[in-house]
């Protein structure tokens, strides 16, 4: 590819065209950047919005934000939907029970903290103590606990941070016994927890960047720490210097004998084991690939078992000889069904194995030699979680549905029995909502799945107002989960509907179904998201103009992307932390690790009338075209997707001519891509949302204390 750069003077562009006459946008400098590709000239002229810690851009938001707040100011209700969505919030949530050493620890939140606490309790009956309270490391809730792993003895726990939402992560160790946080602190560590091994543990890291927020990051290694000692003197355990962009992971398995290395691409995996009873301990490769997944869930019987979708595009287990280590030893155990298997663990020496079908969690107990013992019975259709370990008959799991708070049960493996350890009591009634699931045609006719939530007695008028979601990406599965702030219960109080759709580009129906929304193909994710705003308008559930589409991140992208292909269809649109320039992506901190799923507009002329075909900042109309109200949201501290994509985004659409609909932003401060989010901020950002949303659906809401 030819490209070149080319910046010369700036100037200033005022108010957007076509914009409300009731908003006066911040004027937004244009530059004269064009990059050429394959020939094609392509101008940037928002590029100095990439400089996300220059004083100019902080400027910029500052005046962004004014507009924005000032506009959400004005809407009757936004404090009434705050206190209903405060009052879903405030609930004890109790996090799946874990064994340590004969302890049992979970996490739980007594309702409005800002982050879950760690307890303790000697029984589960016994009086729990608290072992870690992230709430202590911050003020404000900032500071969020990302991983937490315990040395075998169950002395030590060496738990991971991030502050501010980022994707970098600290890790500090706390000595159980006494109480005290050792000195011991590892910074620069990204995508990692913590691997116990003897008298410390394996990290994986990066060099320390020049800028934290936004340099590309390379050369992702494994170090190990011994306890007492400083950074400095880690060692490296693992790494590749002759390939920059892949990620490493140690996994050692609970008897410390084996080391396991995961080298991926972030989806194919060579998989490396060290035996640390052999004479001449050294790592073998027992699996490599450049299309599939390895990942080990662990040893018993002699047998190491791995977890793949090698030749098995809904996944399947394999073994190899633990005692003998070589590729040569591999064998099936349990073949790939017609069921996607999304999770394998070890428990009481056998399997629990999660199956999805239709994006709902079936869990079942196998013997080691693959035989089917029985299934775990579940309330409805939802998703599952499950905390075991390998030599334990005690099975620990929760389950959650869209209105199904998170309820935690215990399973013995002995009886088959499951019986409710903790169920949450919420301001809501489950039995008042109907949730169903339905199935509607995309535009070249593939079947798409998608549930829809709503009041009993809902009547199909055409008229009801709804919240559609999405996110077709990644391999990711959207199973059924309860939500007290992305599922807007204020608008269905109010006789609206919610609809979550499973689009291509997901997992939930294996490999096949995640490639077929990548690449060259990803305008299908397009195609079925429109596809379940026109099935509800045609079904009588709603009207054009009625329906308000959301989703963050790569649901973001395919937010912006649907509202420039057919902006009729729209009532409102929240893009959150959406990857907005597929041109650029690939430059900024992580974003090279998503060419899999997206292709690189330096790939080749193809690729990149592709990417730019659909780009969301790219593919603005200009033309007077009627878009419907949109607001984009993202943070000031998200190094996953900068907040580039978002800025320049909202820019462009500012000074388009796309009718006179508001086109704001909302720019969070001292958060991040939204994992660790305190639940004030959290509450704040989804009471901005929702009141949006219903303002600009016609949808009045008054706040109603529900018991």
């Amino acid at each position: 590819m030819n490209k070149t750069i080319i910046m010369c003077s700036a100037l200033l562009v005022g108010t957007a065209m076509g914009a409300s006459a009731k908003v006066n946008y911040p004027a937004t400098k244009r530059v004269d950047t064009v990059d050429v590709y394959f020939g094609t000239r392509v101008a940037d002229p928002y590029r100095w919005l990439e400089d996300d810690r220059s004083q100019e851009t902080a400027q910029w938001v500052k005046a962004q934000n004014k507009v924005t707040q000032d506009y959400l100011a004005r809407i009757p209700f936004r404090a009434d939907i705050k206190k209903r969505i405060t009052e879903l919030a405030n609930y004890t949530k109790w996090g799946t029970p874990f064994k340590v050493k004969d302890k049992y620890y979970y996490f739980k939140n007594d309702g409005l903290q800002n982050q879950s606490v760690l307890y303790v309790q000697d029984t589960m009956d016994g009086t729990p103590r608290v072992a870690l309270d992230p709430n202590t490391l911050s003020t404000d809730g900032t500071v969020a606990l990302q991983q937490i792993n315990f040395s075998n003895d169950g002395r030590y726990l060496a738990y991971t941070i991030t502050r501010n939402g980022s994707d970098w992560n600290e890790i500090y160790v706390k000595d159980l016994t006494t109480g005290q946080v050792l000195d011991d602190h590892i910074r620069w560590a990204k995508f990692t927890d913590a691997q116990w091994l003897g008298d410390g543990f394996f990290y994986s890291c990066y060099d320390e960047p020049e800028s934290e927020l936004s340099s590309k990051n390379e050369y992702h290694r494994v170090c190990y720490h011994r306890l007492g000692t400083p950074q400095s003197e880690d060692y490296v355990e693992f790494e590749n210097k002759t390939a920059p962009l892949l990620f490493h992971q140690a996994i050692v398995m609970d008897d410390e004998r084996y080391v396991c290395i995961e080298q991926s691409d972030g989806e194919a995996t060579t998989l490396y084991v060290k035996d640390l009873k052999d004479r001449n301990p050294h790592y073998v490769k027992l699996c490599s690939s450049d299309r599939y997944s390895y990942s080990p869930i662990g040893v018993d019987g002699g047998k190491l078992f791995v977890f793949t979708n090698d030749d098995a595009p809904r996944w399947k287990v394999i073994a190899f000889d633990a005692e003998h280590l070589s590729a040569a030893s591999r064998h099936d155990v349990i073949a790939q069904s017609d069921a996607v298997l999304s999770g394998a663990q070890l428990a009481n020496h056998k399997f629990i194995l999660t199956y999805d079908r239709d994006a709902s969690s079936h869990p079942a107990v196998y013997s080691l030699d693959g035989k089917l013992e029985r299934e775990i019975a579940l309330p409805t259709f939802g998703s599952v979680g499950i905390s075991c370990k390998k030599k334990d008959s005690e099975v620990f799991y929760s389950f959650t549905s869209y209105t199904f708070p998170t309820t935690i049960y215990a399973y013995d493996m002995a009886t088959g029995k499951s019986r409710q350890l903790f169920a949450p009591q919420v301001a809501l009634n489950p039995t008042d909502y109907v949730t169903e699931q339905v199935f509607y045609p995309s535009k070249d006719g593939t079947r798409i799945p998608m549930f829809l939530i709503y009041k009993k007695g809902l009547k199909r008028d055409g008229k009801r107002p709804v919240f559609l979601y999405g996110y077709g990406g990644f391999n990711v599965s959207m199973n059924p989960a309860f939500s007290y702030s992305r599922t807007p219960f204020a608008m269905l109080d109010m006789g609206g509907i919610c609809a979550y759709t499973n689009l291509r580009g997901g997992g939930e129906y294996g490999e096949q179904w995640h490639d077929a929304g990548t690449q060259m193909k990803k305008q299908n994710v397009f195609d079925d998201f429109i596809a379940a705003g026109e099935y509800l308008i045609r079904e009588g559930y709603t009207s054009k103009g009625k329906i308000a589409c959301n989703g963050g991140s790569n649901g973001g992208l395919l937010v912006g992307a649907v509202v420039n292909q057919r902006p009729d269809l729209w009532g409102a649109a929240v893009p959150q932390v959406g990857v907005m320039d597929m041109l650029r992506y690939h430059l900024f901190t992580i974003g090279w690790n998503w060419a899999r799923d997206y292709g690189r507009s330096d790939d080749s002329r193809e690729m990149f009338e592709y990417l730019k075909g659909y780009s969301p900042l790219h593919t603005i109309h200009n033309d007077g075209t009627p878009y419907p109200p949109v607001m984009v949201t993202t943070s000031d501290h998200d190094d996953r997707v900068v907040p580039a994509h978002s800025f320049k985004y909202a820019a462009q659409l500012q000074a388009s001519n796309t009718g006179d609909a508001i086109k704001i932003i909302r720019i969070d401060t001292n958060a991040g891509h939204g994992h660790g989010k305190p639940i004030s901020k959290v509450i704040d950002e989804y009471t901005d949302i929702q009141a949006f949303i219903m303002y600009n659906l016609g949808v009045k809401y008054k706040y109603r204390k529900h018991k």
